[in-house]
């Protein structure tokens, strides 16, 4: 290794031993400072061509260092564990909210019929939770993993904290093996899978704040290496076990249509159906579907966070109407994101297996210029897949991404809007950039590759 690079390394792996050991979420000026180093190591590192073999050692060390931190960025994993906790002790994370079984007036409702005993871990969570009045929207491979931690740590929050990024390392390491073999399939370069594994958002916000987003590209990557193999039937279960980790992978399947014969479409809509029944069915009931529906209702119709599009729109709104207009405007723009991919799959030319990641790129990138709300974490699926192509402004997104961490810099969580105006201005300066230099439609070395036939 060269010196340099080993310099680099080094000083990468201090930055995030500050980021996971010694930087609160409120230190905004300590985050982005630690953070903008790790990203000018990282783009230093992978531009003066760090070798493949040591770039996936310092991917996996990067993300041991991270072990036994509890994540200082992000409070979700309080809810994972309650969730989890629940779980392991045979309850139905769905069928209760928190403030139901541990919230001030617990202890007087009675519409739910709350179980007889509640764990004793779960008062002393209760407070952490950043969401006590919402049904849990994580879907069944979620809790599973929760369940899992959980059962294998019933009385450590950090033992739990541990055996879920245990868990979500084992899925980083398919991701890697995954990568390496589509790129060589596509006739690219397997070094460029360095540019997800080595990405500091990924490291600080999948591995360090234990966001599901990567299991969630892990399965979506196992589905198109199965798809590319005429293993119809397996992708679709591929494609089941993301959706049962977090819905948004179902925007892929307006781009399968013309990737797949119509025989194929049938197995694969069948494999994919029965699995989901499978995944979902142990938690199935009508209350399940109600809860669900409320959440997800109230994320579409009331969240708002680092958004782009949606912004312009509620200012409008409310200059026309003198309200917030979020009620309307959040399902409105998710249909047009639909509409969007409907377009999009309609008018792609020569589609096959090697152009679907950045076909796929590109409808969630309309999608989160659409989103109410977009936290880091979520844009780490834009950047697995943008290592397909050419384009950098996922690459840049991830890291301007930083900048919505001003929000917390006191308890009210107030967003400065000049900071996500200067976040997107420069996103969207690097898309139209890649669009006007080609970086989004250029031929793959080897070629269209035809779906197969088999199944």
């Amino acid at each position: 290794m060269k010196p340099a690079h080993l310099f680099a390394l080094l000083l990468s792996a201090a930055a995030y031993g500050l980021l996971a050991y010694a930087t609160p979420r409120s230190g905004f000026g300590q985050l982005a400072g630690l953070l903008a180093l790790a990203f000018g190591l990282y783009w230093w590192l992978l531009k003066t061509g760090l070798p493949l073999r040591q770039g996936l050692l310092a991917a996996l060390l990067l993300r041991l260092l991270w072990l036994p931190a509890l994540p200082a960025l992000s409070d979700d994993y309080h809810r994972f564990r309650w969730d989890g906790l629940l779980l392991s002790e045979g309850q139905n994370p769905y069928r209760y909210r928190p403030d139901e079984l541990a919230g001030p007036t617990a202890s007087v409702r009675t519409n739910n019929q709350q179980p007889t005993t509640i764990n004793q871990e779960l008062p002393a969570l209760y407070p952490r939770l950043n969401s006590p009045h919402y049904y849990s929207v994580y879907p069944p491979v979620d809790q599973a993993a929760f369940g899992l931690a959980a059962w294998l740590a019933p009385a450590s929050e950090r033992g739990f904290v541990v055996a879920l990024r245990g868990l979500l390392l084992l899925a980083e390491a398919a991701t890697a093996g995954l990568l390496l073999a589509l790129l060589r399939q596509f006739g690219q370069p397997p070094e460029r899978a360095l540019w997800y594994l080595l990405n500091p958002l990924v490291l600080v916000e999948l591995t360090g704040n234990l966001h599901f987003e990567g299991l969630v590209g892990c399965f979506v990557l196992l589905m198109l290496w199965l798809l590319a193999r005429g293993r119809t039937v397996a992708g679709g279960g591929a494609l089941a076990l993301a959706v049962a980790t977090k819905l948004l992978p179902l925007l892929v399947l307006p781009l399968l249509l013309r990737r797949l014969a119509w025989p194929q479409l049938l197995r694969f809509g069948l494999a994919l159906a029965v699995a989901l029944v499978a995944l979902f069915g142990p938690f199935l009931s009508l209350e399940l579907v109600e809860n669900i529906g409320r959440s997800l209702n109230l994320y579409f119709r009331s969240f708002e966070f680092n958004a782009s599009v949606y912004y312009l729109a509620r200012a409008t709104g409310q200059w026309l109407s003198g309200y917030n207009q979020i009620a309307l405007l959040g399902p409105a723009l998710a249909l047009l994101t639909a509409a969007g991919g409907l377009l999009l799959a309609a008018t792609e030319r020569q589609p096959n297996w090697a152009t679907l990641p950045r076909a796929l790129l590109l409808l969630l990138t309309l999608y989160f210029l659409l989103a109410t709300t977009v936290h880091p974490w979520y844009l780490a699926p834009l950047v697995l897949l943008s290592v397909f192509t050419r384009a950098r402004y996922a690459l840049i997104w991830s890291g301007m991404a930083v900048l919505s961490y001003a929000a917390y810099r006191t308890t009210t969580y107030t967003e400065s809007l000049g900071l996500v105006a200067l976040e997107y201005t420069v996103v969207l300066a690097v898309l139209v950039l890649d669009f006007r230099q080609g970086r989004l439609s250029g031929a793959y070395p080897q070629g269209p590759l035809k779906p197969t036939q088999t199944s």
